[in-house]
């Protein structure tokens, strides 16, 4: 597995968005549509729950761990049950969890159902996140690290509002701090007050001051451009949208929207099969670079779509995405070149989806690159 080349381990931040993910497993055997099984009165027989901490902080930042960076989190729970369990998670991982536990919050759960075959469910309860503002972070440990990921402002209220002045505040000030900032976002309840927010007008505030920017293709479309959203949704009759959505027509417009926008690369995450990557100017990227301390070779301008790899079974895709960029992250880190980057994120995304959790799949660079090696068949839509 290679190593960090300049100073092992390589410190990183993940903040943001944490919650416990409380995930019934459903036998492999259920069938049927999901408005067939999930019916008023009807009694669905489940197996053990799968219970752990989930989020950019837990899903991105515990992954990170595993693939070698020192982190540091960066989030809050409250002072109850569930709270005392994401902390207790944290340290079973080898590290000092950094939450924020607060009496005047409940911590956040998501309730996962993911049956077989079938995309995620998610029943949400914000809780703690939607009192965490920039004031919670330690700027300290944020000055002494290479990188600052952040990730699910639509699940926090304080990053929203007032037209996510908090957001932009915050990312202006980690950037001018010379920390290289990466920004990931979630799916969005069109209902719910983030679902009436004008993300178009937050992004173009904020993607100035954010390095690497890596939403799935859904949460763009949502933010940018809906009247595409809802023409792709027709299209998929109730499959995942990845299985219609058109690299020329969907991905690209949306990505070099952003990059005008300001952002330094965009990683767009198009599920099982796979990611576009693009990145801004030479000096845009130069930007990044310095921050860095090593050049960026071969990325400025670059456009490429990196493919999945087939999993070997999917029985959750919970935490996939965030996987993704933690792989990403720790590769770029590495100063491995531009493709290696996104063969591994590729990679870690498809190991992911193997368990219900988002870190029991995961294999090392090592054990990806044999498998790479050994000719990791490319993911093949069904049909």
């Amino acid at each position: 597995m290679a190593q960090f080349s300049k100073k092992s381990p390589i410190k990183v931040v993940s903040a943001g968005h944490v919650c416990l993910d409380i995930s019934p497993v459903f036998p492999e055997t259920l069938q049927g549509e999901i408005g067939q099984i999930l019916m008023p009165g009807k009694l669905v027989n489940v197996e053990n729950a799968q219970i752990h901490i989930g989020g950019p902080v837990g899903n991105t930042g515990l992954a990170l761990k595993f693939f070698g960076a020192e982190v540091r989190l960066m989030g809050k729970v409250g002072d109850d049950a569930f709270g005392r369990m994401a902390v207790e998670i944290v340290k079973q991982h080898g590290i000092d969890s950094g939450l924020i536990v607060s009496k005047d919050s409940h911590t956040s759960y998501s309730v996962v159902l993911a049956l077989p075959g079938k995309d995620r469910i998610f029943l949400h309860h914000p809780g703690a996140n939607d009192t965490f503002t920039s004031a919670d972070l330690d700027l300290e440990a944020i000055a002494q690290s290479v990188l600052f990921h952040f990730g699910y402002p639509p699940l926090m209220k304080q990053f929203y509002l007032e037209g996510g002045k908090e957001l932009t505040a915050m990312f202006k000030k980690v950037s001018e701090m010379g920390v290289v900032t990466s920004l990931d976002m979630v799916a969005v309840d069109p209902s719910s007050p983030a679902g009436m927010v004008d993300w178009q007008a937050i992004l173009a505030k904020t993607l100035p001051y954010v390095d690497i920017f890596a939403p799935s293709v859904e949460e763009l479309l949502f933010m940018l451009d809906k009247p595409a959203l809802a023409r792709l949704q027709s299209a998929a009759y109730g499959r995942d949208i990845t299985s219609v959505v058109d690299l020329e027509r969907d991905v690209k417009p949306l990505a070099d929207k952003v990059l005008r926008m300001g952002a330094g690369v965009v990683l767009i995450k198009c599920g099982a099969p796979g990611m576009f990557f693009a990145a801004s100017s030479p000096e845009r990227v130069a930007q990044i670079e310095k921050k860095l301390g090593f050049p960026l070779r071969g990325w400025a301008t670059e456009q490429r779509f990196e493919p999945g790899y087939k999993a070997e079974r999917v029985l959750s895709a919970t935490g996939a995405g965030d996987a993704a960029i933690a792989a990403f992250v720790c590769a770029l880190l590495q100063e491995l070149p531009l493709g290696e980057c996104l063969q591994y994120a590729a990679g870690a995304g498809a190991c992911c989806v193997t368990e219900y959790d988002s870190l029991s799949g995961l294999k090392s660079f090592a054990e990806m690159q044999q498998k790479m090696d050994a000719g990791w068949p490319a993911f093949q839509p069904e049909g």
